[in-house]
């Protein structure tokens, strides 16, 4: 095959799919965290979580590096990501990509005892463990605005709804 026709295949196959946001996130049993500390240092990680309404709920622990700069309010990012030996091109995973801002669940309130049975449902009871543990906190992830992308030339704005707003069309893949 030569380079003309890969090129009009991939060109052929990049129609915009239908969104999937809600699947996607309903497949998913953790986040992939992106948080900053005090002097701009970037530190990922992950978390097993659950949506309430429009709210993305996570149980972490203080001795990770995430905890503070998420419980500081610091510019945060999630992601949910296809898992890898699901997709059929490894450079066109399905994913969806998050601005979030944070809040702390008080401990022992209407919400984070909602919040933890429902994460206890969801993960085990390995929650009830590490809920009793004095180092973890709940953090809400409020989304602010995002992408979602799910295919070559199938990229989409999201609004803090998870809302579809548009697509992305505004840059083009261009070859030599």
């Amino acid at each position: 095959m030569n380079h003309t026709s890969t090129q009009e295949e991939a060109q052929r196959q990049a129609k915009p799919l239908t969104p999937k946001v809600k699947e996607l996130i309903e497949r998913s049993k953790s986040i992939i965290l992106a948080t900053v500390d005090a002097e701009g240092t970037p530190n990922s990680s992950y978390a097993p979580f659950v949506q309430v309404e429009n709210t993305f709920y996570i149980l972490v622990s203080f001795m990770a590096k995430h905890t503070k700069n998420l419980a500081d309010g610091r510019k945060t990012s999630v992601m949910f990501i296809e898992d890898e030996s699901a997709t059929k091109q490894i450079y066109a995973r399905e994913r969806l990509t998050i601005e979030a801002s944070t809040s702390q669940v008080e401990r022992d309130s209407e919400t984070w005892n909602a919040v933890v049975s429902q994460l206890k449902e969801t993960h085990g009871k390995v929650v009830d463990v590490i809920a009793e543990m004095k180092d973890f906190i709940l953090i809400g992830l409020h989304p602010v605005k995002g992408s979602y992308v799910n295919g070559f030339g199938s990229a989409y704005f999201v609004d803090q709804n998870l809302e579809i707003m548009e697509h992305r069309n505004d840059v083009n893949h261009q070859s030599k």
